[in-house]
């Protein structure tokens, strides 16, 4: 069987084939017990040689045998350092008590709780990963975790339709979290490029002050007409907008 040593080794398009059989290994949970911030990153730690494979706790010792088999390496018990496999839970928000802060909704990581500033927040079952991320944030302790799996641990209690659907809801809520930034950045630009734009002296000017600074001779702006200026400006703001709306 070949081995994590020789796989990291290879091309890094092999190296991604390898690191996404990792991820579909792994339950998709995003719970970050195993040290990482997500399943993916502790998937490319453990391609590249750089973390174990035992560290997943909602994975159980299904999971390590698993990975074992994509990686040559030995299945070792579950690290406990890590935690322990247990049964799967669902996070349930006690209405008596919930202030409605959004903590807990700014920590799930499948946006599987609902609610907003100063309202009653409600976990949504069927997206919930039982990660626990939401449980030290909340500051009034209004959220408990049920069972969901009885005597089920591991694999046993999550199957691969749930962490497939864990993972693409996972993905939904990285984009549009990405969203606002990206927004940020094209309106940055807009704001220097506009800026540069105002700058950009006037031949006749600049044969009355001849102190005044050049533009810069690698500026697309400072070789382009005023109306091809305002144009690309508009173009940046409209996207920038744009991105900024779909994010909201």
């Amino acid at each position: 069987m070949t081995t994590t040593s020789s796989r990291s080794l290879q091309p890094a398009s092999a190296l991604a084939v390898f690191i996404d059989q990792l991820d579909a290994a792994l339950p998709q949970t995003q719970c970050t017990r195993c040290g990482y911030p997500d399943c993916r990153r502790y998937a490319e730690a453990i391609a590249t040689q750089q973390a174990p494979i035992n560290q997943c706790p909602p994975g159980g010792q299904e999971g390590v045998a698993r990975l074992a088999a994509l990686t040559g390496r030995s299945a070792s018990p579950l690290n406990p350092d890590n935690g322990i496999e247990a049964p799967r839970v669902l996070a349930r928000i006690d209405p008596q008590w919930c202030i409605g802060c959004t903590l807990c909704i700014k920590a799930c990581p499948t946006d599987a709780i609902i609610g907003a500033n100063k309202r009653m927040h409600t976990v949504i079952s069927e997206e919930c990963t039982g990660c626990e991320l939401c449980i030290p944030v909340c500051p009034v302790d209004c959220i408990v975790l049920d069972n969901a799996s009885g005597p089920l641990t591991g694999w046993a209690a999550w199957g691969e339709a749930q962490a497939s659907h864990a993972s693409a809801r996972y993905q939904q809520r990285t984009t549009r979290l990405q969203r606002p930034a990206k927004a940020q950045r094209l309106l940055t630009k807009a704001a220097a490029l506009s800026a540069e734009a105002g700058a950009t002296t006037p031949l006749n000017a600049r044969a009355s002050a001849p102190s005044a600074a050049p533009a810069p001779a690698n500026s697309a702006l400072a070789t382009a007409s005023p109306a091809d200026k305002k144009a690309t400006i508009a173009a940046i703001l409209a996207k920038a907008r744009q991105q900024r709306a779909n994010g909201s």
